[in-house]
């Protein structure tokens, strides 16, 4: 998440450890997911970049987790293969 906020907004992790006042080593680290930042320093490094990050509480669906685990066991080219399928079901194909 840090990462994608870091990118989208154009910045090095120079710059986010200077914009957000940690070290950059420690924003690495963050990245990698070696070690996880609280809930609340992430929210701040998301917001150092230019972005928010609204949390809120919704019902979960195991249904949903259950689907996005067995798509997540998928190789990529499988991954793609249904996607197009389901484009051109929906009558979005090529």
């Amino acid at each position: 998440m840090i990462r994608e906020a870091r990118l989208r907004a154009g910045l090095t992790q120079h710059e986010l450890a200077e914009r957000s006042g940690r070290k950059r080593g420690v924003i690495a680290r963050w990245e990698q997911g070696t070690v996880a930042p609280s809930a609340e320093t992430l929210i701040e490094l998301v917001r150092a970049c230019g972005f928010d990050l609204p949390l809120e509480l919704v019902p979960y669906e195991p249904a949903g987790a259950d689907r996005l685990q067995k798509n997540s066991r998928l190789t990529p080219e499988r991954r793609v293969r249904r996607h197009q399928r389901a484009q051109e079901e929906r009558g979005g194909g090529k």
